[in-house]
């Protein structure tokens, strides 16, 4: 049985990220193949500590993963390490006697557990005592609720988890009312104003983008556009002198760097460089989940009979998010890149090759497995691949921005 995991990050109110929730499916098969969903959870949730490297999936952060009744009464949650963990309890779970004595159980051996979609119901009274946060679906829920929620329990010591929150304005909102936690994907959107100028420092790095897209790259022009920027030169150097070259003689010429490292690594690298340094107000998940969606792409490319396309599913990944570290329209964004046409269209939402790679990529993020499923059969790519994919990606996306 194949284990695919996603993760979604959890912010604190500075858009630090918390930790991360990570979402399960045992295949991309409609049903399970195990006729015991219990059993296949129970087997999922133990491949994600000891076959996966969790401080490889979280990053270190903790993880919030949902139980089912038999992993919770059968106590298979203490093989794992509770320093890691947040155990969310879901909305479906009928709480009986067993349930609430397994949940205090837990709660006595130091774990940390949530309430998953939580409505105001007099079932839940028992777990009060034993509840760490309690997680509002800002999308079902009245906002005379939510705010009541948080009068109801923030006195109580138990932390408020604002999820599905999608835009900025719902994060400041969320934020104002005194949640202290939030999951959605608010952090990608820009805040647009119409007219915004691009901030000065980040006008620097949008022009190396345009710079080294034109179809004839001009590397005078471009060695003079680094040598602005002194950040630029020591990062370029120090990345050229690196281990990973393995070079006899220091490089400490800008032009020879760009000569050595040639024109698609150049593409790649200044793109990375430009979109970090651009994210330097924003959240670090930003430019992490862009370097990561660069990566998924340009290495599902093989699998999909889009070798030659590789380079242009990167930068599809890698620019899918400029409009956030921008905060301009994506689409007047894009204009002012020399990019192809086909790329564009792909990140715009057209249907092309690159745009369904693309939205495939979308949807193993999101954890929609239904979609995936529907994707996976008009792409015809191994299934039993995608995880470690996925992975691999995450783990790449997590040292280039750690490097850069």
């Amino acid at each position: 049985m194949e284990t695919f995991i996603a993760r979604q990050p959890i912010f604190d109110s500075r858009q630090k990220v918390f930790a991360y929730e990570l979402l399960y499916r045992s295949s991309l098969d409609n049903v399970f193949r195990n006729p015991d969903p219990d059993q296949a959870t129970s087997k999922v949730i133990t491949d994600a500590f000891f076959l996966f490297n969790i401080a490889a999936l979280t990053d270190g952060k903790r993880a919030f993963i949902n139980l089912t009744r038999d992993t919770l009464i059968k106590e298979y949650t203490f093989l794992l390490p509770r320093e890691s963990l947040v155990l969310e309890i879901p909305e479906t779970m009928e709480l009986d006697g067993e349930v609430i004595a397994a949940c205090k159980k837990l709660k006595q051996a130091g774990y940390l557990l949530a309430l998953d979609d939580y409505v105001p119901e007099e079932r839940y009274a028992p777990l009060m005592e034993v509840t760490d946060f309690i997680k509002v679906d800002f999308i079902s829920t009245k906002e005379s609720e939510r705010r009541s929620l948080v009068k109801t329990f923030a006195p109580l010591g138990i932390h408020l988890l604002a999820e599905k929150v999608e835009t900025p304005q719902e994060f400041a909102a969320a934020s104002e009312m005194g949640y202290t936690y939030f999951q959605g994907y608010f952090f990608c959107k820009p805040v647009v104003i119409t007219g915004k100028s691009i901030a000065e420092y980040k006008l620097h790095y949008f022009q190396l983008l345009q710079e080294i897209h034109h179809p004839e790259m001009d590397y005078q022009k471009l060695e003079e556009i680094i040598k602005r920027e002194v950040s630029i030169s020591y990062k370029l150097l120090r990345y050229i002198n690196s281990a990973f070259f393995g070079l006899r003689k220091k490089v400490n010429s800008i032009r020879q760097a760009l000569a050595l490292l040639g024109e698609r690594e150049i593409k790649k690298w200044v793109s990375l460089l430009a979109l970090a340094s651009m994210g330097q107000n924003k959240p670090e998940e930003l430019a992490v989940q862009a370097i990561t969606r660069a990566k998924f792409c340009e290495s599902c490319a093989p699998h999909m009979g889009l070798r030659s396309r590789a380079d242009d599913l990167f930068l599809v990944g890698l620019f899918s998010l400029i409009d956030a570290f921008l905060d301009r329209p994506l689409s007047d964004i894009l204009k002012e890149i020399p990019i192809n046409d086909e790329i564009r269209g792909a990140i715009l939402g057209e249907e092309n090759r690159l745009g369904e790679v693309y939205h495939y990529l979308l949807s193993y993020e999101k954890g929609d497995w239904t979609k995936l499923t529907e994707q996976q059969e008009r792409l015809r790519i191994d299934e039993t691949r995608l995880p470690q994919i996925y992975l691999d990606a995450l783990k790449w996306g997590q040292e280039v921005f750690q490097r850069d």
